[in-house]
């Protein structure tokens, strides 16, 4: 089975190359595209549907989470603000979209939802994630993620 198969069992098994840390109640990873550098994808610490079959420790331990996240990306990426999206229309597994918006992003893009972009910004490989081309992204990530202390 490929990891992106089941990213959150990928995730728990350490075979999900995207993670960049585990937290206390989710596990980090970059997202697959980065036409908006910085973005993220947080991953609960077991499979669920949605966030209310999560405990409400396990809730609370993950939207924590995800607002630590935001921070690191803040600090790293200096964008104008975060979107913070829980859907799971398409990838019915609980999960969290962190996305970074920026100045330099056109108005009819910075003022409306990430989901808007063109189907290029999520495909074309000139956004997607590579690993030599995203290292010090991923190390600045990383070490600041190590540096909060939760």
């Amino acid at each position: 089975m490929a990891w992106q198969d089941n990213r959150i069992e990928a995730a728990i098994n350490g075979t999900n190359p995207m993670i960049l840390k585990e937290l206390v109640g989710s596990f980090v990873a970059l997202g697959d595209t980065q036409f908006l550098p910085g973005y993220c994808v947080l991953l609960p610490k077991r499979s669920v549907g949605s966030l209310n079959e999560l405990t409400l420790v396990e809730r609370q331990r993950f939207l924590l989470d995800m607002t630590v996240v935001g921070d690191a990306i803040i600090q790293v990426c200096q964008p104008v603000r975060l979107n913070y999206d829980i859907l799971g229309n398409t990838d019915q597994f609980l999960h969290a979209h962190i996305f970074p918006r920026y100045q330099w992003e056109d108005e009819q893009h910075r003022s409306m939802p990430v989901w808007l972009y063109s189907q290029r910004h999520w495909t074309d490989p000139q956004f997607l994630y590579e690993p030599s081309k995203h290292a010090q992204l991923r190390k600045q990530l990383v070490e600041v993620l190590n540096k909060i202390k939760q």
